[in-house]
């Protein structure tokens, strides 16, 4: 799979992880190289648009993503 479009624009990687490269080195590779579709900040963006992603929102939080999209359908 291709790497996420949404990587060098990304808040999430750019802002609320720079101080924890390890974390985030691992979470990009996971999530932004391997498989873009499970990011859960993904998920939102898909269905409802990059606006309606929660800034705290971490790409491991599927669960919480389809609350959100449930939510707003």
């Amino acid at each position: 799979m291709a790497q996420c479009e949404l990587l060098a624009t990304c808040i999430f990687f750019n802002d609320k992880m720079a101080n924890y490269p390890a974390a985030s080195a691992h979470m990009k590779k996971t999530y932004c190289q391997e498989d873009p579709d499970s990011c859960a900040r993904m998920m939102i963006v898909k269905a409802l648009g990059r606006p309606h992603v929660p800034g705290d929102l971490f790409p491991n939080q599927a669960e919480r993503a389809q609350k959100i999209i449930a939510a707003k359908c």
